[in-house]
């Protein structure tokens, strides 16, 4: 799973109705009993097994925190103010700055902009400060008994049962998310398998207690996607007024040409391309992003979290303040986006998911039918374009 911990939250979410009636059918303490199984037969010792399924109880909050989720809930406007113009800028400049060693060789060891990787610290738990009080065994026995996601969560528990062998850690003291994410920067454990750095080079892969070892892991992630040293995850932009709100994809110098300006102490790359993006519709704040945007989606694909982070890195690295006005106007709620992706399916645009997600790839299906319409083809949801897909 390419996801470090808050998509799978929202996974989670939209899945839960359907896991309650495949959980029913078997016990937990049945469902243990397989768990325990099939990491045998991974080749997890039997001590490690022991000390993770002993007296393993399912866990009885999941229901409710699969309600809470804000990225899914929230308008976009008002989730990222509260988080790009509060106090996880002053910290993260803190933390930037006591961290600066840190910090450099994040950018030559992965080349990655260490701010970003700041951002992300500061949004999954608040600098450490929240890493989770649930056992990670117990909560992944408990999604995979549910059956969410299909096999997704069996996997994450026997490579959690994994990382407590490799690590030499007990697994009672694995601690992490309700979903099953562990550390300063929440790494699901097939995320921690395959991205975990061992920064400090004292033979562990601590991502609990050592810092340095979570924030690199999360540059290593952000790098094994491909991130471009050479390129900003991309900036907010003012446009001329006879600038087509569409989501056309350019080069920065041709976007200059076009009237096209960063906001605040910003300056568009001599090279490299953007693509014209309206989180929340044409009415909205423009921004240009480039793939250093997606890569941050890799990390969780809410755009709510990820313009957050690539804002707050932004403010860590020393631009003033963003205070847009975002429209607020009533958004979509679940059903009626879910509805909207079902309208697209029905017409034959290509949607990546029906949950109710709006994804890169959903956006893409809903550009392809508002240029088919003639209409602004911004990608936003709303409920305009609800109306056109009843029609």
């Amino acid at each position: 799973m390419r996801l470090a911990r808050s998509s799978i939250a929202i996974a989670i979410a939209v899945s839960f109705v359907a896991g309650m009636s495949a959980a029913s059918a078997e016990s937990f303490d049945a469902h243990v009993k397989e768990l325990r199984a099939r990491a045998a037969k991974a080749g997890i010792s039997k001590s490690v097994i022991a000390k993770a399924t002993r007296g393993l109880t399912a866990d009885p909050s999941i229901d409710r925190l699969t309600k809470r989720q804000p990225e899914l809930v929230k308008p976009i406007g008002d989730y990222i103010s509260r988080r790009v113009n509060g106090p996880l800028v002053k910290t993260g400049r803190a933390k930037a700055k006591a961290n600066r060693r840190l910090a450099r060789d994040l950018r030559s060891t992965f080349g990655i902009d260490p701010n970003i990787v700041f951002a992300i610290w500061g949004m999954e738990t608040g600098f450490g400060g929240n890493i989770g009080k649930s056992n990670v065994p117990r909560v992944l026995a408990t999604l995979s008994w549910k059956q969410y996601r299909g096999d997704f969560f069996t996997k994450e528990f026997v490579d959690a049962l994994r990382i407590a062998e490799q690590e030499k850690l007990d697994p009672s003291r694995m601690v992490g998310s309700w979903a099953g994410a562990m550390g300063h920067t929440q790494f699901i454990p097939s995320s921690f398998r395959k991205f975990a750095v061992d920064m400090n080079g004292n033979g562990k892969r601590d991502l609990w207690r050592e810092p340095g070892d979570a924030l690199a892991s999360t540059a290593n992630f952000l790098a094994s996607y491909g991130w471009v040293p050479s390129q900003p995850w991309g900036m907010p932009v003012s446009l001329p007024q006879s600038l087509p709100r569409d989501a056309a994809t350019r080069n920065w110098s041709d976007w200059a040409k076009r009237g096209v300006k960063p906001v605040g102490k910003r300056r568009f790359p001599k090279t490299g391309s953007a693509t014209l993006f309206f989180p929340a519709g044409e009415e909205g704040p423009a921004f240009l992003i480039t793939s250093n945007y997606e890569i941050i989606r890799e990390y969780n694909s809410s755009d709510s979290y990820s313009l957050s982070v690539a804002l707050i890195g932004d403010r860590i690295g020393g631009a003033g303040a963003f205070q847009p006005n975002w429209p607020t106007g009533a958004t979509l709620n679940k059903a009626q986006r879910m509805q909207v992706q079902a309208r697209l399916a029905a017409r034959g645009f290509e949607v990546p998911n029906l949950t109710g997600r709006i994804i890169k790839g959903v956006r893409t299906a809903i550009r392809d039918f508002q240029r088919s319409i003639s209409v602004t083809s911004d990608g936003y949801p709303d409920q305009e374009l609800l109306r056109q897909l009843n029609r």
